[in-house]
């Protein structure tokens, strides 16, 4: 998300700089630290882009919608962040007023688009783990490209609405004159309902996905001991099967349980600061916030990178330009357990 402040008209602010970075060192160590940040997100997040749309095997509906999420953040590292790190530092805009609204409409459309996206891996993998006989036809190649699609588009149409018709700052337009900057502003002003809806958009998906998990754990713990049980009464290569194919959606929940925590964290804090700033007085941690919720981006990758074997013998295709061969799309010759492969897929 850009850079927002609530305010209501009992409040009146001079905005001529932020008076916490009154030193160069500072300066100079903050343009160090997100630059870092956008490398990790654009790095991080193109291995990922690269390595499930390159090997066949990862072409599951899952992995498309892990695709999708990740495509967005790396538009969020190539397009919004090095842009923000403008505004969070030198506080004014020089790129023009037009140019500030398209990078404020791509940057809450891709906030959007990742809520849902979110959303719809949960509905994945409650089908995948709760109802796994009816998965491969309910959850199929087809279903992910139109939640891909309804992702992308509800984004877009929120943002672009929002933004370019100046909803969300209805009765505070006069406001807007009494920041000074020696630039433009690319500033969001969230009157009371945009900032309530804006904070909604955010609560209600992560209400909706955490009792989801919750749902998909209880239901996992009782197939485990089911399994487990039927594993006393007789051992057989059927059973052995199911308890493969049931620790790989289970581990993939959990992963995948652990991106949308990640997620939680990062973010709530700014919904919550910017709801809250609608009452109270503005203050600089929405900045952090905001920086916090920009980082989610660059810690997806990363947690790819610790729970799923396939990211990481894809990153050292990649790194040893191995994926430039011509059968380096069947990912599973370069693992020599064919069941190594089957368990890292999803």
């Amino acid at each position: 998300m850009s850079f927002i402040i609530n305010l209501s008209t009992k409040y009146t602010f001079s905005f001529s700089g932020n008076y916490w970075l009154n030193s160069i060192n500072k300066q100079i160590a903050l343009y160090f630290f997100f630059c870092i940040i956008v490398i990790i997100t654009i790095t991080g997040n193109l291995i990922v882009v690269i390595s499930i749309s390159h090997f066949k095997q990862l072409h599951s509906p899952n992995n498309l919608l892990v695709l999708s999420l990740a495509f967005a953040d790396l538009m969020l590292g190539v397009c919004v962040l090095p842009f923000s790190i403008m505004i969070a530092i030198e506080s004014c805009w020089y790129l023009g007023a037009v140019f500030c609204k398209m990078h404020t409409i791509i940057d809450v459309m891709l906030c959007t688009v990742s809520i849902f996206h979110l959303g719809f891996i949960a509905i994945d993998r409650y089908y995948a783990v709760c109802d796994p006989l009816s998965y491969p036809n309910k959850i199929t190649i087809r279903i992910a490209l139109i939640f891909i699609f309804v992702g992308w588009t509800t984004g877009f149409m929120y943002s672009f609405g929002l933004i370019f018709k100046n909803a969300f700052n209805q009765g505070y337009e006069d406001l807007f004159t009494q920041l000074s900057c020696n630039g433009d502003k690319c500033i969001l002003f969230y009157n009371e309902t945009w900032a309530l809806v804006n904070a909604c958009t955010f609560m209600i998906p992560c209400f909706a996905m955490i009792s989801t998990y919750r749902q998909i754990f209880k239901v996992a713990r009782r197939q485990a001991r089911t399994i487990q049980s039927m594993e006393h009464k007789a051992h057989s290569l059927e059973g052995n099967k199911n308890r493969l194919v049931q620790n790989r959606e289970w581990k993939a929940a959990k992963t995948l349980a652990l991106v949308m925590g990640v997620f939680v964290f990062c973010w709530l804090p700014y919904f919550t600061l910017n709801l809250v700033n609608v009452f109270t007085n503005f203050s600089f941690l929405i900045l952090f916030s905001v920086w916090l919720g920009y980082m989610n981006s660059a810690f997806n990758p990363l947690i790819y990178a610790f729970f799923y074997p396939w990211f990481r013998k894809a990153l050292k295709l990649i790194i040893s330009c191995a994926i430039f061969e011509t059968r380096s799309r069947g990912l599973k010759k370069y693992i020599n357990n064919k069941n190594v492969f089957d368990y890292c897929i999803n």
